[in-house]
């Protein structure tokens, strides 16, 4: 059973049904035995929902850092919206990074002028030198030439490149769908490569909701997750943090590769459509994951539970007097609650009457003004 579950499921049964049985009970009045209404306690099957503590996440995230030093010059989105991939984001001195690659460029075409002038050069000086006119070290230097030229040419393309890739790197784009966030950087801020982060983008729809299991549980989920879902399954649900149920139903994206030794838990990552944008990564909820015993349990009536120092009591009548009996209680189902253990089917519980009672108080079945009730 959830320990969050659990806490759950008895500050809801102490809060609003029975915050007077949490006390010591009155004794017995002087007049005789204490009038109750009882319920014969009976065993159903019972379909309920598990509920583990979780985290919005977002699938894609992605933080936008400058990859040139530069200022600040274009900003081109609107704060907290929706940004499409490649649309332009930021500008960074864009005019400049223009004019460098400009520049790189001729240089490039001098480079590459300067090699084809050697080597016309070099092509005269060999034909010359076939016919004896020219000595073999005027033959070494306009061969040395060329290469020289060569080398200009791959050096003045390098920096060509160099300088288109800072020329692309001073416009930042989104580099996928998502919503991007407050910008961190104003008009005319000095950024500086690698280092200013710039803003945040991340994916939303669809989202991940993040939530750890036992290990004792690995096998059951195991098994959720290879289990056709049909649309509209409501297999696993979020409960947002205004109570809400979340209406739409995720199912299990993935498991995390290890089981944490600290504490022998294993993260499970859902993911969850989010057309609306409903969800926010960042947010806490309540991942609900619906349970159908496979063995009949006791439902009971929350109010006929009462709780001490952390432990669940439920009155049972034998022989006109109240026993109290320790119970497993589980999760609530509609106005009832499980419980697991600490119930035999056919046994006669209090249901009304509970917060007069102690254990071996002698009761009797309804009142002057109630007609007796012994289901």
């Amino acid at each position: 059973m959830n320990k969050n579950l659990l806490a759950l499921s008895s500050m809801a049964i102490c809060s609003s049904i029975w915050v007077s049985s949490c006390t010591s009970p009155a004794p017995n009045p002087p007049g005789g035995a204490v009038p109750v209404n009882l319920q014969e306690v009976k065993f159903e099957q019972a379909a309920y929902f598990d509920q583990y503590a979780g985290n919005l996440v977002a699938l894609n995230e992605v933080e936008l850092r400058s990859e040139v030093n530069g200022f600040i010059t274009g900003i081109f989105f609107q704060e907290g919206q929706p940004v499409r991939k490649g649309q332009k984001l930021y500008e960074i001195e864009h005019s400049k990074f223009a004019a460098a690659y400009s520049q790189a460029d001729a240089n490039v075409q001098i480079a590459k002028a300067n090699l084809e002038k050697a080597t016309k050069d070099s092509e005269r000086y060999n034909q010359l030198g076939q016919q004896g006119m020219a000595t073999k070290q005027r033959l070494d230097y306009v061969q040395t030439d060329v290469e020289n030229a060569k080398m200009q040419v791959i050096s003045a393309e390098a920096e060509r490149t160099r300088a288109n890739t800072d020329l692309e790197h001073a416009i930042i784009i989104a580099p996928f769908d998502g919503t991007i966030g407050l910008s961190l950087v104003k008009m005319g801020t000095f950024v500086s490569a690698g280092q200013t982060h710039l803003n945040t983008i991340s994916s939303d729809d669809p989202i991940a909701a993040d939530f750890a299991i036992s290990q004792k549980e690995i096998s059951r989920f195991m098994q959720l997750k290879q289990q056709k879902i049909s649309k509209g399954d409501s297999l696993f649900t979020l409960v947002l943090p205004d109570e809400t149920i979340y209406p739409y139903p995720g199912q299990i994206e993935i498991f995390d590769r290890a089981v944490d030794p600290q504490t022998g838990t294993l993260k499970i990552r859902l993911k969850f459509p989010n057309t609306k944008h409903e969800l926010k990564a960042g947010m806490g909820v309540n991942v609900r994951v619906i349970n159908k015993n496979a063995k009949a349990v006791a439902l009971v009536p929350f109010k006929a539970v009462t709780e001490q120092m952390g432990e669940f009591f439920i009155y049972v009548v034998e022989k006109d007097t109240a026993r109290q009996h320790k119970v497993k209680i589980g999760p609530p189902v509609g106005d009832k609650v499980i419980v697991f253990t600490g119930l035999n089917p056919g046994e006669k519980i209090v249901v009304e009457g509970v917060q007069k009672l102690r254990d071996g108080t002698a009761v009797q079945v309804g009142s002057p003004n109630t007609a007796p009730s012994g289901k």
